[in-house]
Order: structure tokens, then C-alpha cells, then sequence
């Protein structure tokens, strides 16, 4: 056993990969990215091929004392796993090494506890580090050892370190769960405000490092950091954006996301995602300068599935064509619909191509359109009302003339029983613009 050292970040890569695995060496990239982001000095890196893995390190017992070895010739203090290890694995590899162990998803908490700023960003990262803390409360550390009262009645086996450990970390993540879910139900009110303006929702997604933030800054005029590094910002924001056919529209820029995101984050990080759930539209953003763009793409449509909105539509936004030598241009379905814009937020180049392409699918199925309802349509007027379709409206004694401001997904719900013959002629595209 060992005590763990809080300091150290002087660090050996293990790069864990399967046979055949073609993707090993941007795996690799990546994964040297993620331990500078968390501000690791990296002394070197072991690559593993795992063909079965070990269940007492995961990596071989040979790889393992090779990666020993090098831990002592280098005078690292911390070894990071780019593989999600079982508490037995962390704990075995810390003893054979005597020094720390990160595996994948730790060193991913460690920077978005580094990045949070918000209070429900840092809510999210403390819940899910306990989570993530609590599997691994396992006589890991010496000071866990059982503790016994010596006093008359009081003798016998007591409540063990490591028993209180557990029964802390329980009672720390009850507390932030209430915390969190009372501030998700505040945010929840603000969005559902926005739905009562009726105001489009766009959620910009998309694999981190993808330009989410600089395109969300050249749309929007923002200030939202933005840097060459993975998990820039964590942080939802929110802005008005104009210059759209359609009228203005709000705009959320979310955390990117990354292959092997942990379960845990995910599950912790869906009041911050909900912005990305709940949204109208999603601007899938990618690099069109990674050769490997569309296998990326298939990890966030993955992550989007995990929050429940992978059956939102998308436009896909190519991002950094000053990178891949590719003109400024909207790509169509067969029905002449947007699906995918090529642009460079950092170049400014085809910009106004998506706000075209925006104004096109977020303005192509609302309804605008002035509606008289009698006084015996109060319970009708009473829900459009609620649900925020009503931009102005006047009252006389016959009833009321609206002015229906709306997606046709707001209104349509409404048109159902005794209300159907109102709306029928606002919905069947008549009066809509």
C-alpha cells in the first residue's frame, strides 16, 4: 500500500489498442491533447496492443513492468490509462508502480473540473467525480484501515475509514443532486420562457476542438472563449441571433464532445445538454480539415442518442475549409432543403451562407397569420396564449383578433377536438408565410 501524492504531474502515457485498431495513432494524438489539457508534462508513452484483456491491470503483466520500469527511469509521479479501468486494474497498477493512476474517464473529470465556471457546471463535475470516486473507495489509500474503541462499551470493531468514506461521499452526493436539480429546474424555466416567445432554438454541437465556439462568436458577435484545445468552454451560453429570413433566433453553444465520454459525465452533464435536447435545430459542427471527420461525427450523433436527441434535425456545418482547400457553399436534399453549409468561422468565409440556410429551415414551417376567435373559443385563446403563439392581439365584443407568430410544431398540437375547424385554415398553409 501507498499514500496517494496530491502533486504530480509529470506523466507516462499508456496507449492501450487492439489488433487492427486503424485509428490507433489519432487515438493517441488525442489522448496526449486531453493530458496536456489537464496540464500533465508528458515524459513518454507505451503503446499496448491488447488482444484479451488482462483482468489484474488490463494492460499484460509484461507491458506492466516495462511500464514500471519507465515510470523509474524517467521519474514520473503519474501514470495516465487511455482506457476506462476497473477500480481492481487502477488499484493493482498503483501498487506495482507506487505511483498514481489515471485511467481515460478520470483524466477527462480532472479537466472539466479544471474548465467548469458556472455554478451548475461545477455541480455536475463534483457529482460526477464522486460517482466516479465512489467505485474506487476500496483500500486503495492507508489510511483506510479499521479503527476500534478501547474504552469499556465501547469495544469491538468500529466503523471503519473506509465505511466512513462511503457513508460522506453518499451523503455529499445526495445533497448535490438536490442542489443540481433545483438549479436545472431554474434553467428549465428560462428555456421554457423562450418557448413561450417563440423564439427558434439552435444548439451547436459537435466533437470537441471542431470551431463550435469561434463559429458561435462570429455568429453571434460573442465573446465565448475559444481556443486550439479540447474542452475550450463547458459552460452553456446563450445569445440572440439576427440576420436570419425567419426573424431572430437563440443560439447555445455546448460542451464538445469526445469518444469514451464517461457515463457518469454524460448522466451528470444532461441539465447543461439539455440546451442541445431541447433545441430546435442542431448545427452539427465538424472539422472539414480531419481526414477521420466522419467516424467523429458518429461519436457525437452516439452522445446526442445518450441525452435523447439524436431525432432533432441537423445541418451539418463543415467548419475550417481554409484548411481543407474548399470553396464557401450550401449543400441540398433532393427536396432542396439545407443539409450541410461549408464555411470558416475563423476566415469568416460562407457565413452568410448559414444564415441563409437557417432562415430557410427554421422560417419554412412557421406560421404567421392573423386568426379571429369568437368568444366561445376562450379555452383555444387561453392555450395559444400559454404556449406563446400570441405576438399581439386586440378584444371586442364579438371576441378577439390574434396575430400568430409560431412554429407549425407549437401550433399544431393545439388543433385538435372542438378546435380543429379554428385552426384548420391557419395550418393548411393558406395564410402562412
Amino acid at each position: 500500500m501507498f499514500d496517494r501524492q496530491k502533486k504530480g504531474e509529470r506523466a507516462v502515457l499508456v496507449l492501450p489498442h487492439s489488433r487492427g485498431e486503424g485509428d490507433s495513432v489519432r487515438r493517441a494524438d488525442e489522448f496526449a491533447e486531453l493530458a496536456k489539457s489537464a496540464g500533465a508534462e508528458i515524459l513518454g508513452s507505451i503503446p499496448a496492443r491488447i488482444d484479451t484483456p488482462n483482468p489484474r491491470y488490463y494492460i499484460g503483466t509484461g507491458k506492466a513492468e516495462e511500464v514500471a520500469e519507465a515510470v523509474r527511469a524517467l521519474g514520473a509521479d503519474l501514470v495516465l490509462v487511455d482506457h476506462l479501468l476497473s477500480p481492481v486494474q487502477e488499484r493493482n497498477l498503483e501498487k506495482l508502480l507506487n505511483i498514481r493512476v489515471v485511467d481515460r474517464a478520470g483524466l477527462i473529470l480532472d479537466i472539466f473540473a479544471q474548465r467548469a465556471r458556472s455554478h451548475e457546471g461545477k455541480l455536475e463535475v463534483e457529482l460526477a467525480q464522486l460517482k466516479h470516486l465512489a467505485t474506487r473507495l476500496v483500500r486503495g489509500w492507508t489510511h483506510l484501515d479499521s479503527q476500534r474503541g478501547g474504552a469499556i462499551g465501547n469495544r469491538g470493531p468500529g466503523e471503519t475509514q473506509l465505511e466512513t468514506d462511503r457513508r460522506l461521499l453518499a451523503e455529499r452526493v445526495k445533497m448535490l443532486t438536490k442542489r443540481l436539480e433545483k438549479v436545472q429546474t431554474q434553467r428549465g424555466q428560462q428555456r421554457r420562457a423562450r418557448l413561450r416567445n417563440t423564439v427558434p432554438r439552435v444548439a451547436l454541437v459537435g466533437y470537441t476542438n471542431a470551431g463550435k465556439s469561434t463559429l458561435f462568436n462570429a455568429l453571434t458577435q460573442g465573446e465565448v472563449y475559444a481556443a486550439d484545445q479540447l474542452f475550450a468552454t463547458l459552460d452553456p451560453t446563450v445569445r440572440k441571433l439576427d440576420g436570419l429570413s425567419c426573424g431572430p433566433a437563440v443560439l447555445a453553444d455546448t460542451v464538445g464532445f469526445v469518444r469514451d465520454l464517461p457515463h457518469d459525465l454524460v448522466a451528470a452533464f444532461r441539465g447543461t445538454l439539455a440546451e442541445a435536447r431541447d433545441a430546435d435545430l442542431l448545427l452539427h459542427v465538424c472539422d472539414a480539415a480531419d481526414e477521420e471527420r466522419d467516424r467523429l461525427r458518429d461519436v457525437v450523433n452516439h452522445v446526442l442518442d445518450e441525452i435523447e436527441a439524436g431525432d432533432l434535425p441537423q445541418l451539418r456545418v463543415m467548419n475550417k475549409i481554409d484548411l481543407a482547400g474548399v470553396a464557401p457553399r450550401i449543400d441540398r436534399d433532393d427536396e432542396g432543403r439545407p443539409t450541410q453549409v461549408w464555411l470558416s468561422a475563423a476566415q469568416g468565409l460562407g457565413l452568410d451562407l448559414l444564415r441563409q440556410a437557417l432562415g430557410e429551415l427554421l422560417g419554412g414551417d412557421r406560421v404567421r397569420s392573423q386568426l379571429r376567435l369568437p368568444l366561445s373559443a376562450g379555452r383555444l385563446h387561453a392555450r395559444l396564449k400559454a404556449a406563446g403563439a400570441i405576438v399581439d392581439e386586440a378584444f371586442d365584443e364579438e371576441g378577439w383578433q390574434l396575430s400568430i407568430d409560431a412554429p407549425r410544431s407549437v401550433i399544431a398540437p393545439l388543433s385538435g377536438g372542438s378546435d380543429a375547424a379554428l385552426l384548420r385554415d391557419l395550418l393548411g398553409g393558406a395564410a402562412q408565410e
